[in-house]
C-alpha cells in the first residue's frame, strides 16, 4: 500500500512523499505539483530556529545518513558538517537543482532527485546510521509504514531524528494549504515510533511561547501563507526567550515534537 494519499487542496503533500499525483488531479499537476518553494524561502533565515532544531540533534547526528525533505538545503547545511556522508533527498524538481547547487563541491553530499518511499525501497536493511525528518513526517498519510521503513534501513542503535507539528488543536488552514495530515501529540507519536520498533530517548514539546501567535495568526485568524517578516521578527525576539525558558524547564505542551528515536537491537518484523 502507497504510504501517502493526497489532500483534496494539495496533491503536491503526497507528490512530496510518493512522487506521484492521482489522474482526476491531473488538471492541478503543472500548477500543484512542482512546489515553487516560496514557504522555504520565508522560512530560510530563521537562524535562531534553525539551530536550536540541529543542537538539540547534534549529539546524534554520526556516520553514515539521510535527510528526507532536504528542500532547499536549510536545515541540511547545519547537518552536512557533522555526518560521515549524508544523502539529501528532495523529490520536487523546482527544488532539486538549487539543492544539488549548493553543495555540489561536497564530495561527502549526495543529493537524491526522489521520493522517500523510492529512496526506502532501495535502499539496503541495516545501512545507515541516523535518519533526520524536519516537518515531513506529518504530509504522509500512513506515518506508521514510512517509521518501519525507516527502521528497516536503520543499524540497530541508529538515530531517527524527527521534528513534527504538535497539538490538534492548533491545526489551521495553513497546515491544510501545506499539506499536512496531522498535527502530533505526544502520546500518539510515540505509540507510532514505538510499534515501527523504536526506542525513545528523548520526545519534548518544542517552542512555547509560539503556540499563542500561532493560534493568533493562523488557527484563528485564518492566514494561507507565512508572514516572512513576522517570522523574522519571533526568530530575533522569541525563539531566544522560548528556548532560554524551554533549557530550565522543559514545557508540558509546545508548538512542536522534537522526537530522538533509537532502533531497537531486535527490529519488529
Amino acid at each position: 500500500m502507497p504510504y501517502c494519499t493526497p489532500l483534496p487542496r494539495l496533491p503536491a503533500a503526497c507528490d512530496y512523499f510518493k512522487g506521484e499525483v492521482p489522474n482526476f488531479m491531473s488538471e492541478q499537476l503543472d500548477e500543484m505539483s512542482v512546489y515553487d518553494g516560496h514557504d522555504l524561502e520565508a522560512l530560510s533565515d530563521l537562524r535562531n530556529y534553525q539551530r536550536w532544531i540541529v543542537e538539540s540533534f547534534s549529539p546524534y547526528l554520526t556516520g553514515t545518513g539521510v535527510e528526507f525533505g532536504a528542500g532547499i538545503g536549510a536545515m541540511s547545511q547545519w547537518f552536512v558538517p557533522a555526518m560521515d556522508q549524508i544523502d539529501l533527498v528532495e523529490p520536487s524538481p523546482n527544488l532539486v537543482d538549487r539543492l544539488a547547487r549548493r553543495f555540489e563541491d561536497m564530495p561527502a553530499v549526495r543529493v537524491k532527485s526522489e521520493s522517500m518511499e523510492a529512496y526506502l525501497a532501495s535502499q539496503p536493511d541495516e545501512s545507515l546510521d541516523t535518519v533526520v525528518l524536519v516537518n515531513l513526517l506529518e504530509h504522509i498519510n500512513d506515518d506508521g509504514a514510512a517509521l518501519e521503513g525507516l527502521a528497516r534501513i536503520l543499524r540497530p542503535g541508529g538515530y531517527a531524528l524527527i521534528f513534527v507539528p504538535a497539538m490538534p488543536a492548533l491545526y489551521s488552514r495553513l497546515d491544510q494549504l501545506l499539506g499536512h495530515h496531522r498535527r502530533y501529540t505526544r502520546r500518539n507519536l510515540a505509540a507510532g515510533v514505538g510499534k515501527a520498533g523504536f526506542e525513545i530517548v528523548s520526545l519534548k514539546y518544542f517552542d512555547f511561547l509560539g503556540i499563542l501567535p500561532w493560534w493568533l495568526v493562523n488557527t484563528l485568524g485564518g492566514k494561507e501563507s507565512f508572514d516572512p517578516k513576522l517570522s523574522v521578527l519571533y526568530d530575533r525576539v522569541g525563539v531566544p526567550v522560548t528556548r532560554l525558558i524551554e533549557s530550565l524547564v522543559s514545557p508540558p505542551i509546545g508548538k512542536n515534537l522534537l522526537l530522538v528515536a533509537r532502533r531497537s537491537p531486535s527490529q519488529i518484523e
